[in-house]
């Protein structure tokens, strides 16, 4: 596994102190793990793969890695090249002002870290998708061991950062460690209908003041994420097959009307 993490760790940019704050271990002992010499424990593995926004699969080298790229203009692409999933920049900048606005609301919560801002746009998009049968952001999402992971926030969130439009914050909560983003630039509600903003809100005040863990546990209910394999990307069609745990769409109004 030691040159496929080495690999990982290196387009994620985590140095070698990230890693042990990452694993709770020390950085000799990180060290050991980068070369191989210490063998990750399957914990180690899955925290590794939360905190890169990757899959567990990907973390142990069992699968191709993903090159997420940023549309800015169309490009032929060389077919012998890497996977790329290719983010058009208009949804790109339809995520990153979804995720302003979260962040300017409840970024400087205690409780909203990275990993509750994941199932916060994943419920986000797919119950905007079960209720309108409409895309809200679009964005694309795999099943990780903890939950739905968006393919490109790790992309998305760099290129935000370089930017000046948020900061990344690493900070405790409790005794875990926690990476925060904090809105520096008011988001562009132009981007946004009301439909969109109003349902936004809705998702922020039913899930908002959730745990990490919570929000985990809740979408390990969700059909999509469910009947998605590990690893591979969850179809947006599969919230049509929810059941009363995680459906948001009043079923019986629609047949009534």
């Amino acid at each position: 596994m030691s040159n496929n993490l080495k690999d990982l760790l290196s387009r994620h940019n985590v140095s070698q102190q990230r890693l042990a704050d990452i694993l709770c271990i020390s950085r000799p002992t990180a060290a050991k793990v980068i070369s191989g010499e210490n063998e990750m424990t399957i914990s180690q593995v899955k925290r590794t793969a939360e905190a890169l926004g990757v899959s567990t699969s990907e973390v142990l080298g069992e699968k191709k890695p993903v090159n997420v790229v940023i549309e800015k203009c169309k490009v032929m692409e060389d077919k012998e090249q890497e996977e790329r999933i290719s983010v058009p920049a208009e949804k790109a900048e339809k995520f990153k002002n979804v995720l302003l606005y979260v962040t300017k609301r409840i970024g400087a919560l205690p409780n909203v870290g990275q990993t509750v801002l994941y199932k916060i746009l994943y419920f986000c998009d797919f119950d905007y998708y079960e209720k309108f049968e409409e895309q809200l952001i679009g964005a694309r999402y795999i099943k990780n061991h903890y939950g739905p992971t968006p393919v490109a926030f790790a992309k998305i969130v760099k290129e935000m950062v370089a930017d000046g439009e948020i900061e990344e914050l690493k900070t405790k909560y409790f005794k875990n460690d926690q990476t925060k983003y904090i809105p520096v630039k008011e988001p562009d509600l132009s981007m946004l209908t009301a439909q969109e903003l109003d349902h936004i809100d809705e998702e922020i005040r039913r899930l908002g003041d959730k745990t990490a863990t919570e929000l985990s546990d809740f979408s390990h209910k969700d059909v999509p994420w469910i009947v998605t394999p590990e690893g591979k990307e969850i179809p947006y069609e599969t919230v049509f097959y929810r059941t009363k745990d995680t459906s948001v769409r009043k079923y019986d109004e629609i047949q009534k009307a």
